[in-house]
Parts: C-alpha cells; sequence; structure tokens
C-alpha cells in the first residue's frame, strides 16, 4: 500500500501526464516510458511508475509488451460509448445523492459556476476543475465506491470533447451545472436525475452537431 507521501506524488505525477494527453503534447499512438517522463516532469520513477498503472487501468494508455506504454487513439466510437456509459449511471447517482451533499459545499460549487458563466474566470483548468469537481461530489455522495471509479474513469474518457474543444458550450454547461446542484441541494431526487440527464443529453447533441456540421 502506498503510503501518504507516495501517494501524492504518485497523484501529481498522474495529473501532469494526464494533462499531457488531453492536451495532446503526448500524441495519441505516441510511447511513453518512465525515463523519458521522469526527466520532463522532474520526478522519480516511482511515482511516474504508480502514474502510469492508474492511466492505463483507465483505458487511457495500452501496453505494448516491451516497448511501454503507448496513448491510446480515441475514436468517435469509444467516446459515445462512454457518455452511453455516463447517460445510463449519472442520473441514478443523481439522484440517490440527492440531500446528501453538505449545503456549504454546493454553495461553493455554485459561486464558482456563477463566475465561470460571467467569464471572470475560463481557463480551461479552471472549467475543467468544477466540471470534474461537481460530478466526482455527485458519485461520492452517492455512496458506492465501485460507482464512483467507473464515472471517475468515463469522465476522463470523455474529455476529449471539453469546453476547449467546444468553448460555445460555457454558458450553457455552467446554466445546466447549476440547475444539478439547485436539485441536489434542494433534496429532490427525480429533480436531481432529470437536471443530469437533461444535462448529458444536451452534451451529447453539441457533439453530434460539431461532428456533422449542424
Amino acid at each position: 500500500m502506498l503510503q501518504p507521501q507516495d501517494k501524492r506524488l504518485a497523484l501529481q505525477a498522474y495529473e501532469q501526464i494526464l494533462d499531457l494527453i488531453q492536451s495532446k503534447r503526448a500524441q495519441p499512438g505516441e510511447i511513453v516510458t518512465e525515463r523519458r517522463l521522469a526527466e520532463m516532469l522532474d520526478m522519480s520513477r516511482t511515482p511516474i511508475r504508480d502514474a502510469l498503472l492508474m492511466l492505463e487501468g483507465e483505458g487511457l494508455l495500452i501496453r505494448r509488451g516491451t516497448r511501454g506504454l503507448q496513448v491510446k487513439q480515441i475514436r468517435i466510437e469509444d467516446f459515445m460509448d462512454a457518455l452511453q456509459i455516463r447517460s445510463l449511471l449519472e442520473p441514478a447517482m443523481a439522484r440517490m445523492a440527492a440531500g446528501r451533499i453538505p449545503a456549504g459545499d454546493l454553495d461553493s460549487l455554485r459561486n464558482q459556476l456563477q463566475t465561470l458563466a460571467a467569464g471572470g474566470e475560463n481557463d480551461r483548468m479552471s472549467v475543467r476543475e468544477v466540471d470534474e469537481r461537481l460530478h466526482e461530489m455527485i458519485a461520492r455522495a452517492a455512496g458506492n465506491p465501485q460507482l464512483e471509479q467507473i464515472i471517475r474513469t468515463v469522465c476522463r474518457q470523455t474529455q476529449m470533447f471539453d469546453l476547449r474543444s467546444m468553448p460555445e458550450r460555457l454558458g450553457d454547461t455552467c446554466a445546466e451545472h447549476i440547475a444539478i446542484v439547485d436539485a441536489i441541494a434542494s433534496g429532490n431526487a427525480e429533480a436531481s436525475a432529470k437536471a443530469m440527464a437533461d444535462h448529458l443529453s444536451a452534451v451529447r447533441r453539441a457533439i453530434v452537431a460539431r461532428l456533422t456540421g449542424g
């Protein structure tokens, strides 16, 4: 089992390597190695190794024998499959989370979303942080660690179409997220599930429109 210090370093390495993948600085098909990443990130190889195992487990890296790990080429079919999983699971999790998240946490999240919507803080990392915080908060409040891990994995897989590639979705995304927050804060299970389902449906429609030029 990793010690707290080792876990912290592994998570730091994980976030930095994940950013390399999502920003396409590590291109699909590219082989990544512990040695090169350790040099690039100025870290020892142990946390790099732990981070690579985490990313492999999430399906973002594929093992290629003795060559090392390869950045997976995410096909649009893979993305839509992951989004379908989210559409099946996350409304149910929002229903389970209704009324179970502390009001202070929801107020903080709502304030962040309102700031983003107003254009006061719209860099990609801030947008992604708020999005991840909301979805992970809901998954955790649902009280099922296995579901939480599944959602974390499929959310990573759908971030190829984040607000960096669809900046026109910023206002709508913030409004949809605020609706989810408000529904969960009210304790209304069905309203929470509907708000989440509406959000994921809107994401799917936007992606289909982008891909088809509609």
